[in-house]
């Protein structure tokens, strides 16, 4: 019975390792690409955007003002 118990506790390790490799992997090609002016003007420009945008969806979402 000890043994299963072992075997459970390994299945979330497992869960926890495979995804930040997967994390990381798709991360990878990214941070890459990062060193581009282009790309990172695109990023900056994308979140600033994104951050408006939900700041915008919030305000009239709960009826505030500025």
């Amino acid at each position: 019975m000890n043994e299963f118990w072992n075997n459970i506790s390994r299945y979330p390790r497992f869960f926890i390792s495979s995804v930040s490799g997967l994390v990381l992997i798709i991360l990878t090609p990214l941070r890459n690409l990062l060193k581009t002016e282009k790309f990172r003007l695109l990023t900056i420009f994308s979140i600033i955007t994104f951050l408006i945008a939900l700041s915008l969806i919030i305000v009239n979402m709960t009826g505030l003002e500025f």
